[in-house]
């Protein structure tokens, strides 16, 4: 496919009808996409525009530029704008030089601004997440980053994905499978199959992924999974991952199964109700390959409930994790009284004893200094200490000398800043990042009468020698009685003959 996902290559510069990330400050990134029309649009000359806090930027001052650049802001004419508004509204124009009955007007140079700038960025998972238009509640990154690690997500793998949302987990797991655009239908790469109950939700979702140019890589589908499933077109997606992101999973965990649910396991699952009585059973995993599942719930309740149908249709290594992210800043503190005020991570007091007692003295010093001058001294007190410190602790370029008598201190202007002090971490004091559960399992492949008796024939059980599990307890215990007595009587002749040598010098001494 030519036309590739910016997420997937968006190539070294910025193209016309792709997503782009602006980046406007630390947070707050808000996605564009880049128009290359020459006609005036909303009653911009200037063509489409950004409008944002940091100034205007027409589109055509964002195409072309490589990935990363920074762009200046642009002298926008809003005037324009507002006369073709007035048309709208039915109002006579001010300015006849417009075409009243378009209200447009042809596209022109842009001029830079005096101040604003922004970036222009690649769409990537981590960023779209940022900046996504919020649907429901979103997936993180540190924890769809963790979930898809668990699921063992690859190049070439099928992930199940049900609740669709916002798309956060959509865009991650794409990235995750591709190894390429199948070039048909019966081409095996890696894909999506997301499902969305919500109408609204499901219309937005298959919008982006066409605009982002996902269609043969994500097949999104309107449908409720409690009751319908994961069947696509009445065939398996043969998926090996997959990931749930619904209120109630363990109503839908019976879909995934390998074989037909029990009744009883119906019951556990609140499905008593469901209608799965086809003559034949379609799983939606893959038949030869071990299954790995995540669901997301909010509440440890949740999580008991979907537990409990877990274990009853056969799905193991259960495991309960809840991912904790938290920031940890690292800097240097530098402290010391040799140190200029308002450098950054500084602390101007005391680094030890030594420096505290030469600060003392110097306080001193100058105390008894001010005592004794005369009280017809024009000069302020507050200029006799500056011209004192000046002369006894700083040179002629401003720079504070260290004091002689403080016992050895470092010289700090020998040392680089960024290299100075103790380097020390600080995690953030409240932790904010309870999103969801996360609960994994894992179902087994299961063999078939055929695939075990091929098994068999491979590698055959029962005839090996002098190997761990080819007798059965009975011979074990009989082999190991036979091993004991050959050891008894191997230990009698012994002990016979000794008892024979000890004897015989009883025997020479009685005679």
């Amino acid at each position: 496919m030519s036309n590739t996902s910016p997420f997937l290559d968006p190539g070294p510069r910025t193209k016309p009808n792709t997503l782009a990330l602006a980046h406007l400050s630390r947070d707050s990134i808000e996605p564009i996409y880049l128009n290359d029309t020459s006609d005036a649009i909303d009653g911009y000359a200037e063509g489409a525009v950004l409008n944002t806090r940091f100034g205007s930027f027409p589109h055509s001052t964002l195409l072309a530029k490589p990935w990363g650049s920074q762009i200046r802001a642009s002298v926008v004419d809003t005037g324009s704008r507002g006369r073709k508004l007035k048309l709208n509204n039915g109002l006579e124009p001010e300015n006849d030089t417009e075409d009243a009955t378009s209200g447009l007007v042809m596209a022109k140079d842009v001029k830079t601004a005096s101040s604003g700038f922004i970036h222009i960025l690649p769409p990537t998972p981590e960023l779209w997440t940022t900046s996504l238009p919020h649907r429901t509640q979103v997936v993180y990154t540190p924890d769809y980053s963790y979930i898809l690690h668990r699921i063992r997500a690859r190049p070439g793998m099928k992930i199940i994905e049900a609740g669709a949302g916002s798309g956060s987990f959509t865009h991650a797991a794409v990235r995750a499978v591709y190894n390429g655009y199948p070039k048909n239908a019966h081409d095996t790469k890696g894909k999506v199959f997301s499902f969305e109950y919500n109408l609204d939700r499901f219309e937005k979702m298959r919008q982006e992924i066409t605009d982002h140019h996902l269609d043969g890589l994500v097949r999104i589908t309107h449908r409720d999974v409690y009751n319908d499933g994961f069947l696509i077109d009445g065939e398996s997606p043969e998926a090996e991952c997959v990931f749930l992101d619904l209120p109630a999973p363990w109503k839908a965990l019976p879909h995934l199964s390998r074989q037909r649910p029990t009744p009883s396991q119906l019951l556990s699952s609140e499905l008593d109700n469901l209608d799965i009585t086809d003559s034949e059973w379609k799983s939606p995993l893959h038949p030869s390959r071990t299954a790995y599942l995540c669901t997301f719930s909010p509440c440890i309740e949740q999580v008991t409930q979907t537990i409990d149908a877990m274990r009853r249709l056969g799905w193991m290594d259960i495991e309960m994790v809840e991912v904790a992210h938290k920031k940890i800043l690292v800097t240097r503190e530098r402290i010391g009284l040799n140190i200029q005020a308002g450098e950054r991570g500084s602390s101007q007091t005391a680094a030890n004893v030594e420096e505290s007692i030469a600060k003392l003295k110097e306080i001193e010093g100058r105390f008894k200094n001010q005592r004794t001058q005369t009280r017809d001294n024009d000069l302020d007190i507050d200029m006799v200490e500056d011209e004192e410190m000046t002369d006894s602790n700083q040179p002629a370029n401003g720079k504070r000398k260290p004091d002689s008598s403080s016992g050895g201190i470092e010289d700090t202007t020998l040392i680089k800043p960024w290299m100075s002090g103790r380097l020390i971490h600080r995690t953030e004091p409240e932790l904010k990042t309870h999103t969801s559960y996360l609960v994994f399992a894992v179902l087994p492949q299961e063999w078939s009468e055929a695939q075990e008796a091929t098994a068999f024939a491979n590698w055959p059980c029962g005839n090996e020698e002098k190997v761990i599990g080819s007798l059965d307890k009975e011979a074990r215990k009989k082999e190991k009685r036979e091993m004991l007595q050959g050891k008894k009587r191997k230990k009698d002749p012994d002990s016979k003959s000794e008892g024979g040598r000890a004897s015989s010098p009883k025997k020479s001494k009685a005679s």
